[in-house]
């Protein structure tokens, strides 16, 4: 017998036309994709002004997608919380951007914009994308229970159960929003954000500078740069680690913007986690950065599509 008519057939690759919305910048992609692997075949990235009004902010944002592919019919939208996938609104009044869009549903804008079906336009939330990148492409398993942070203009989160974000019960904060739990009396977001850590710089200092500068002042010993990482991260892992022992995670994975200085924030995060009384099996920096939410996104969409 031919060994070879014995094989299963080998998986259908899909093409999904990906839009990831960042704080200050948007990304459109094409994702080849199988289930079993995914690559970013076409991407465009551009900068955005959130705060400017709804009209241009919509454009901007969509246009990239427009531009990557116009003649795709569907696209997936991995959008910044607070948001509801399901109606497509998000309310962003309190958050610092996207005031413009808050209460408003954007499905039939972006549909508009696109020129296709409402129906064709699909929301999640950012960094649960993420998660579900680095969960199913960005380590060499894929363990049970993973939590993402993506840590950046503001704390993103993800709490998967097999890939599949967990969003309510009692062993996730409300919502799954790891913005929503408090840490020294506080808001996370607060003490563990770019804003943050650049403000409690300046506060120290006098000088202004981003956390790309601040961790280049600590690689090279400046004391208040260290100090003011060391507080926000060792802060992050204290808030995360009840949270952390509940969803009985396996593996914690740190992403977004700030993930890129991991030299500076690995073990300070360890040291809060301990402070907080848990250390889970793995904690690492994302794998795919930048990546991560595309492929995640289009990994979800093929979940979907196939159910």
């Amino acid at each position: 017998m031919n060994d070879a008519s014995t094989k299963p057939p080998a998986p259908t690759p899909h093409s999904i036309r990906v839009l990831d919305v960042g704080g200050s910048h948007v990304t459109a992609a094409i994702v080849e994709t199988d289930g079993t692997t995914a690559r970013v075949v076409r991407r465009i990235d551009r900068d955005i002004d959130p705060h400017a009004g709804r009209t241009d902010l919509l454009d901007s944002i969509v246009r990239p997608a427009r531009d990557v592919e116009p003649a795709s019919r569907e696209c997936i939208v991995a959008m910044p919380g607070p948001f509801d996938d399901e109606t497509g609104v998000g309310h962003f009044a309190d958050v610092g951007k996207f005031a413009a869009l808050s209460g408003a549903p954007l499905r039939p804008a972006f549909a508009a914009r696109l020129d296709v079906e409402e129906d064709d336009v699909h929301f999640l939330n950012d960094a649960v994308a993420y998660g579900i990148g680095e969960w199913a492409y960005g380590g060499g398993n894929r363990p049970r229970r993973l939590v993402c942070i993506t840590l950046g203009t503001g704390v993103g989160s993800a709490f998967l159960d097999d890939g599949t974000a967990v969003t309510d019960g009692p062993d996730v904060p409300e919502d799954g929003y790891a913005f929503r739990i408090e840490v020294h009396g506080g808001p996370l977001e607060e003490t563990v954000s770019s804003r943050a850590i650049t403000r409690a710089f300046e506060n120290r200092t006098g000088a202004i500078a981003s956390v790309a500068d601040i961790a280049v002042a600590a690689r090279v010993g400046h004391a208040d740069a260290a100090a003011v990482l060391d507080h926000a991260m060792q802060s992050l892992g204290l808030a995360l680690a009840p949270w952390l022992a509940r969803f009985e995670t396996d593996e914690l994975v740190i992403g977004g913007s700030i993930s890129r200085s991991w030299d500076l924030l690995e073990a300070p995060i360890a040291a809060g986690l301990m402070d907080g009384g848990y250390k889970p099996v793995t904690v690492r920096r994302s794998a795919l950065l930048a990546d991560a939410p595309l492929l995640g996104a289009a990994a979800h969409r093929l979940r979907r599509s196939e159910a």
